[in-house]
């Protein structure tokens, strides 16, 4: 380990000169291939805190994908079914370690947003998880260890520039924290708030039916929510994040960005969408950006009589806005977080049409009458975790 990095640049281009370093000892983290530059290094760092602190909480290996310093997925290390292999394109013959379902899991959350990501891991990189790290679009990866023959898949990504660092897994921050903003130093307590089932004991609505299940996804959100940029929401479902909206001045339009892209993920299983039968060598990025036309309303921008050839071998049928809403409408077993309180029933009426069964949220607002209302009105269990997880 060293004491400093020396970086390309900063944030942009201009920003020079660019370094990381320790005021005291040495860094916990080490290069093992390519030239991680700034921003890599954000969202590697918040990244591992992300998954090791999940791992913590819930005893899974998991894995999470950033994009601009928050998370466009995370996930736990649950197996994946034969409609989630198709949908984030992994060989149905291909063997999966925990730690590789975690990665196809993160990645497959909104796959649009992990183009180009930076991957973080929980537990040393495997020779599964790297595989399926070699054929996506990243930027780099994160972990506290790399088997041998996994180290050597990812040092050829890229042609050796593929950035991948090492992190000592028993490092531990100092207390204080500090950041500049203007030539002005910010100081504070690190936000070493621990996350569990403590959070999720006091439901105040009259439905109490938190299932173990339910509650894996809230803590997953909860911690989630605890390293993306504020305002943020996010929605959870069978151990993985599938929607986050974050960095928006509003908390309604948080609640419907995270709730479009957990209804994006969902209509990703459509038959419809499962039966689209692609133009030969169109890649798997390619084949994303297809398909989230193909479920938008610009469908026509993918369909037309002009255009269909470049992207199908057979041209298919559009998905109707009403099969759309139709195939919605049935979702259900779906959990939200939220990073501060709801101060409106208007979030609960939009996370109810996303199939929203469970929410953990601070509460405070000095509504939370007509957002405890709004949950009875459709049999939601809403936990009152009185934690706020602002983020910047």
């Amino acid at each position: 380990m060293a004491h400093e990095i020396e970086l390309k640049y900063g944030c942009n281009p201009n920003q020079k000169p660019a370094r990381i370093f320790m005021e005291e000892g040495e860094l916990p983290v080490k290069v093992l291939c390519g030239r991680p530059g700034y921003i890599n290094f954000l969202d590697a760092l918040n990244g591992y805190q992300l998954v090791s602190e999940l791992k913590k909480a819930t005893g899974h290996v998991a894995a999470a994908s950033f994009k601009h310093v928050s998370p466009a997925g995370a996930a736990l290390g649950l197996p994946l079914d034969e409609t989630l292999r198709k949908i984030y394109f992994v060989d149905k013959k291909a063997e999966l370690t925990p730690l590789a379902c975690a990665y196809a899991r993160a990645r497959g959350a909104d796959r649009m947003s992990s183009f180009g990501d930076f991957i973080s891991l929980s537990d040393p990189c495997d020779v599964a998880t790297a595989k399926l790290i070699a054929r996506e679009v990243s930027d780099g990866v994160i972990a506290p260890g790399y088997d041998s023959e996994a180290l050597e898949i990812l040092s050829q990504k890229k042609n050796g520039a593929y950035a991948v660092i090492e992190i000592d897994p028993d490092y531990v921050p100092a207390k204080l924290e500090r950041k500049m903003c203007y030539g002005v130093t910010f100081e504070q307590g690190r936000n070493d708030l621990l996350i569990g089932d403590a959070q999720l004991n006091e439901i105040v609505t009259d439905n109490k039916d938190l299932p173990e299940s339910a509650r894996n996804d809230l803590i997953l959100a909860l911690i989630t929510l605890k390293y993306t940029q504020s305002n943020s929401v996010c929605y959870a479902k069978g151990g993985q994040v599938i929607g986050v909206g974050a960095g928006q001045q509003s908390r309604i339009h948080c609640t419907r960005l995270a709730g479009n892209k957990a209804d994006i993920w969902h209509l990703r299983q459509h038959p419809k969408v499962m039966a689209l039968k692609f133009r030969k060598g169109l890649s798997r990025s390619e084949r994303d950006n297809v398909i989230d036309v193909y479920i938008s309303d610009d469908y026509e921008d993918v369909l037309g009589d002009d255009v269909w050839e470049e992207n199908f071998a057979e041209r298919p049928e559009p998905l109707t806005r009403e099969e759309k809403k139709a195939y919605l409408s049935q979702v259900t077993g779906v959990s939200l977080a939220s990073d501060a309180f709801f101060p409106f029933g208007d979030n609960i009426e939009r996370a109810h049409k996303s199939g929203v069964q469970w929410i953990a949220q601070p509460c405070g607002s000095i509504r939370d009458d007509n957002v405890i209302d709004t949950c009875n009105k459709y049999g939601i269990v809403m936990a009152k975790t009185g934690i706020r997880l602002f983020h910047h």
